[in-house]
């Protein structure tokens, strides 16, 4: 342990030194958060080193979180590195750390460790790139799409979806409609918002039909946003799910896509017993900008929350 002190002539480290070599843990734990409060290049090392090598488990760890504002290149691959410790601890320390990275010399470190045998490892790596928006992850990421484990995969279309992978679109919407995992089918329905065409439509469609609601409701977001009008029809059809959540996102896509002919089944929406449902109704046909909708919502003025209240003074003013 003093090899580093040896080469360091800072002497605000060298005065840690006793208890950054002490028996106890806990001296050392909390003279390392000292260290790591100089911000001095120099004591990099030393932390890099208690990371890999001090015997407690709780040292490693706070080395992990320590560690989570430099990008130098055998920190991240410390980092990665500690996602094998025996220590779940130490695991999840070094997951995080590395979920802040931004650089892009931080994702070639990393990118590696995405083909790692162990799972927890292969989660973390794609969820650090997923953050770093690294591009060259993307073949990995399709590849993993076929993991065995489920949250790999589910990781991996994190990953696609932040770069706007269009070329992985056939085999999300493969996902979407097949995955046994219902998250998996859910990330997968939401990365298909991406397109802004109807070749995603038929998957969305099966999506909401899902026996999931999360998968269901998800649909109906997604719908919204590829923003194509053929959507509607099966949007008009999903405000009658058994779960108001997936209704409530029909109403608000129906309003996104401005569909004309959900007038009257948005109407009908505007008296359901949730509130939350009533509002999203008088937001979307404010949105639709047809003056049919006029006497129904001068109905649902004195409705009894005030949040329908507000929503419906909105819409009735998109239609003056």
């Amino acid at each position: 342990m003093t090899s580093f002190f040896a080469v360091t002539d800072n002497d605000d480290i060298l005065a840690l030194q006793p208890r950054l070599t002490a028996d106890d843990a806990g001296v050392r734990r909390i003279a390392l958060i000292e260290l790591a409060d100089l911000e001095e290049p120099d004591g990099l090392l030393w932390l890099v080193e208690r990371l890999t090598d001090d015997p407690a488990e709780d040292v490693r760890a706070e080395a992990a979180r320590l560690l989570e504002a430099w990008e130098d290149e055998p920190v991240v691959a410390a980092l990665c590195q500690a996602l094998t410790d025996p220590s779940p601890a130490v695991q999840t320390a070094a997951a995080q750390s590395l979920s802040l990275l931004k650089s892009e010399a931080a994702g070639r470190v990393i990118l590696p460790w995405t083909g790692h045998a162990e799972v927890s490892v292969r989660i973390a790596a794609f969820r650090a790139l997923r953050e770093l928006r690294f591009a060259a992850a993307a073949p990995a990421a399709v590849a993993a799409l076929d993991d065995a484990d489920a949250s790999v995969r589910r990781e991996a279309i994190g990953v696609l979806g932040w770069l706007k992978q269009l070329d992985a679109l056939p085999a999300l919407a493969r996902l979407a409609s097949a995955d046994p995992d219902t998250e998996v089918r859910r990330a997968a329905t939401g990365a298909l918002g991406l397109a802004s065409g109807a070749e995603v439509l038929p998957a969305l469609r099966q999506a909401l039909h899902d026996h999931a609601w999360q998968v269901r409701e998800e649909a109906a977001t997604t719908l919204g946003k590829v923003g194509h009008s053929d959507a509607g029809p099966a949007l008009i059809a999903a405000l009658g799910d058994d779960y108001w959540q997936v209704r409530l996102r029909a109403t608000r896509s129906l309003g996104r896509l401005r569909f004309a002919a959900a007038l009257d089944a948005l109407i009908e929406t505007l008296g359901h017993r949730i509130s939350n449902l009533r509002k999203e109704a008088a937001l979307a046909l404010g949105e639709l900008n047809d003056r049919g909708a006029v006497a129904a919502l001068q109905a649902a003025q004195d409705d009894g929350d005030p949040e329908v209240r507000k929503a419906v003074r909105i819409a009735l003013s998109q239609l003056q």
